[in-house]
Order: C-alpha cells, then structure tokens, then sequence
C-alpha cells in the first residue's frame, strides 16, 4: 500500500473501523501523514494543531487498533498509553509549581514517586509497542480476520 492510498483508506474508508487488520504499510504511511500535519497545522496556528489532533484521533486510535489485531494482538492495547497520559494527567495538580516551591511548599512525594514509574512504564510501553507495530503481518486468517489485502 502507497501513501495516498494508505492515508485514503485511514481517513475515508476505515475512518472508524476497529475490526479487522491493517497491514505495516498502511499503518505507518498514516502514522507519517499524521505527524506531517501535525507539524504543519502546529506552525501555522497552535490552536490548528489542536483542532487537527482531535479530528486525526478517531482514525488514529482505529488505525493502531487495527495494526495490533494484524500481529495477532488484541486492538483494545492501543488504550494503556493513553490511561497512562491520564493518571499523569489527574497526578499533574498534586504537583507544586516552581513558585510554590519556592516559597516552601514541600512537593507529595506519593505523587512524585508515582509520576516517576508512570514515567518509566510509559517509556518500556512505548518501546514495546514499537515493537509490536512493526511485526510482520500475520500471514493467516487469525481471530480478528484474513490478512489484509494489498492495494492494487
């Protein structure tokens, strides 16, 4: 699958799909289309680039679910990082500012120590996921449908 085709198919045909199987090309052609636009939406207006990571959400979310289900994962994995972006997100008001600890507010130190191993989790899970998005394509039915069919 070619770029256009894989970022057609992403946008347009499987917008919203979370069954069945996206092969290697079609995933990582998107997931360069994605950050192509985001980049450019980000320069030319960040509020652009907001607009553009909500409207991309949905087709990328479908798209890595997808690309799982094709490894023979289950596509549902494509969630952990974001509940992990979530806990640092609720952990984030626990925080002190700089100024806070300046004027000698002591930080909680349960936060701390927990946004520090959701940090490191958050990085094993990135580099496992890698991994995993970049495996070859099962080259059988498995339980989540034939293998994807190349484009023509």
């Amino acid at each position: 699958m070619n770029f256009p085709t894989a970022v057609r198919t992403c946008l347009t045909e499987k917008y919203a799909t979370f069954s069945g199987r996206a092969s290697r090309s079609e995933y990582w052609w998107f997931v360069l289309a994605v950050i192509i636009g985001s980049i450019i939406t980000q320069l030319i207006w960040w509020p652009l680039g907001m607009v553009f990571s909500l409207a991309i959400l949905c087709p990328g979310l479908a798209a890595g679910f997808r690309r799982l289900q094709d490894t023979g994962r289950p596509g549902w994995y494509i969630a952990i990082p974001f509940g992990i972006s979530l806990l640092n997100t609720l952990l984030a008001p626990a925080m002190p500012t700089e100024e806070a600890m300046m004027a000698g507010e002591m930080p909680n130190m349960g936060a701390m120590a927990l946004s520090g191993v959701l940090a490191i989790a958050s990085l094993v899970i990135f580099i496992l996921y890698i991994w995993w998005l970049t495996r070859p394509s099962q080259p059988e039915t498995n339980t989540y449908g034939p293998p994807p069919v190349p484009a023509s």
